[in-house]
């Protein structure tokens, strides 16, 4: 029998039940903050940063993040400077999920560091499995990009819009399609 906590099983990549209290309760802090966040005046940016630095495991000095935004924990997600996310992004973190210096990301950018396990009879059991998203510095990852569990995007490389990314894309690329593929170098 294993001593580890469901959290410590999740973010080890194992599988784990997300109904376990522990992360209930995180959840339910972030689905507070998020609601805070997604109703907060447009013009209360202080008020908005505050937030933002309370749900997130750390964030940069300089960030903006547009609301609406959604993510399942926000203390597992990593975040550098001069991060720009726009409207309606969401962040599964069930992993870590680190995202480098001056990252942009259009709308409706998803980043599911979450997933259930293939096999039927293990999903009745009703455990999940997570693992680690990361994006490199000086990204460009365009509007409604869906970035699929273990999965690291290189430094300097952007992906298209619509792009489904379900392997590792290197540095210094142009990535797009479905699934995403380099196309070309980003120079």
């Amino acid at each position: 029998m294993s001593d580890k906590t469901e959290r410590e099983k999740m973010l080890a990549g194992e599988l784990y039940l997300a109904s376990d209290p522990e992360l209930t309760e995180l959840h339910f802090k972030a689905l507070d903050l998020m609601h805070d966040f997604n109703t907060s005046h447009p013009r209360e940016v202080a008020k908005q940063k505050k937030i933002l630095r309370q749900l997130f495991g750390k964030i940069g000095q300089t960030f903006s993040i547009t609301p609406p935004f959604y993510c399942d924990y926000g203390c597992h997600i990593f975040a550098g400077e001069n991060l720009y996310m726009n409207a309606d992004c969401t962040i599964l973190d069930c992993a870590e999920v680190h995202i480098g210096d001056n990252v942009l990301m259009a709308t409706k950018v998803q980043i599911y560091a979450a997933c259930h396990p293939t096999d039927p009879e293990i999903r009745l059991t009703q455990k999940e499995l997570a693992a680690p998203v990361s994006i490199g510095d000086n990204a460009w990852i365009g509007g409604g990009a869906i970035i699929c569990p273990d999965v690291s995007i290189g430094a300097n490389t952007t992906i298209g819009a619509g792009s489904v990314v379900t392997r590792d894309i290197p540095d210094n690329v142009v990535a797009v399609g479905n699934p995403c593929r380099v196309v070309r170098s980003a120079a």
